[in-house]
């Protein structure tokens, strides 16, 4: 059987592997998938609704529905004062087809992506399906940022990088940057005008302190911005991302595009331009009630002993594993879920930023975390100190 070699490479998804392992054991709280527990929001499924019976079920434009498209750009204007222009939107199926077609448009063989680990972990798999090389760069000393000198430095050893992923807020830590980090990464990145940044920034909305900030208003020849609706709005299911790419780069984009899927689904699209229009005090609600649950967690965790790092942003904790576990997260993750009860994500899924964390997201009713603590306090005490 012949097959192309860099799937060789490639595995199934740690995340979703581990919550395999564990999703079966009785009496589970599960907190490894991040996907939002809140509904949809009725206005947005009405839209589908009211699409399908309008029959509005054939092929959309290519690119995405001109409406959808506006209203992700006046969406982006009114909540961050981003300006976004329409005709560079292209609409995607989920985010991570967005940053699959970003690297198969801009690498070639011997090319570099430069990726600050812990990331999500599908990056490093559209790298080697691309036919790049990964530099997977360990950020856990600093916070789980990427700090400038550390940029300039991977770039002057590493003349091949031509893309850096950016994620922030980050999944799987929850850290984010400030305004002033960002201009501090835009400066070095201005100094190697060769190199692009995919900023994945699906999770913006969801800040609980400083506001987000895009390297897009840095860098607009530089960036492509990916996006969507999954975890803002509560519609993971409806597979709706987007790329904001740069004028000079948008048709190259379009050609992988359109020789992958003719279109996303055009009720889905319909679907979408309701939560941009509309969905404003959705998504603050949401966000709000992440933050109480936020609050929740990291304080019983302290509580605890268990050291958190600060999570700004997303819908995500990385604390540190206790001390008697050293770096093994994946024997106290399972420990925690065979008998804590409670399921939570190894951290070096993550890459080599991750290991000896753990990622507990926070999607899940208060009530459930609430009791999740409770496990936790009592498994911790039963721990040697």
């Amino acid at each position: 059987m012949t097959i192309n070699k860099r799937l060789a490479q490639i595995t199934k998804s740690e995340i979703r592997a581990f919550d395999a392992k564990v999703s079966n054991i009785p009496d589970l709280l599960n907190f490894t998938i991040g996907e939002p527990n809140f509904d949809t929001p009725t206005f947005v499924k009405e839209a589908a609704k009211r699409a399908i019976d309008e029959n509005q079920t054939h092929y959309a434009p290519s690119d995405g529905l001109p409406e959808l498209r506006h209203a992700i750009a006046d969406y982006y204007k009114r909540r961050q004062n981003l300006d976004l222009n329409w005709d560079q939107v292209l609409v995607t199926v989920g985010a991570t087809q967005g940053f699959m077609i970003t690297m198969m448009a801009l690498l070639n063989e011997g090319d570099k992506v430069f990726i600050p680990s812990p990331y999500f972990p599908l990056y490093g798999y559209a790298s080697i399906l691309s036919g790049a090389d990964t530099i997977k760069f360990d950020t856990s000393n600093d916070d789980f940022t990427l700090t400038a000198e550390a940029l300039e430095a991977q770039l002057s050893a590493h003349p091949e990088i031509k893309l850096v992923m950016l994620n922030y807020p980050n999944n799987p830590a929850g850290t984010t940057y400030t305004k002033a980090q960002i201009q501090e990464l835009a400066a070095v990145l201005r100094q190697h005008p060769d190199v692009y940044v995919l900023s994945d920034e699906i999770y913006a909305d969801l800040v609980y302190g400083e506001p987000h900030y895009s390297i897009l208003e840095e860098l607009p020849e530089q960036v492509i911005l990916l996006a969507g609706a999954s975890k803002s709005f509560a519609m993971t299911g409806f597979r709706l991302g987007f790329l904001h790419i740069p004028a000079d780069l948008y048709e190259e984009f379009f050609k992988i595009f359109q020789t992958m899927v003719t279109c996303v689904s055009t009720p889905d699209q319909w679907a979408g331009a309701a939560a941009y229009n509309q969905g404003d005090q959705a998504v603050d609600d949401m966000r709000d009630e992440y933050n109480r649950r936020r609050q929740l967690i990291v304080g019983r965790l302290e509580a605890m002993g268990i050291e958190v790092p600060e999570a700004a942003g997303a819908f995500y904790v990385f604390p540190r594993i206790p001390a008697v576990y050293g770096d093994d997260d994946e024997r106290f993750a399972l420990d925690l879920a065979e008998k804590g009860k409670v399921g939570v994500i190894p951290g070096s899924a993550f890459g080599p930023g991750g290991q000896g964390h753990f990622r507990f997201s926070y999607a899940a009713a208060y009530e459930d975390i609430a009791e999740a603590m409770n496990r936790m306090d009592a498994f911790m005490q039963t721990l040697d100190k």
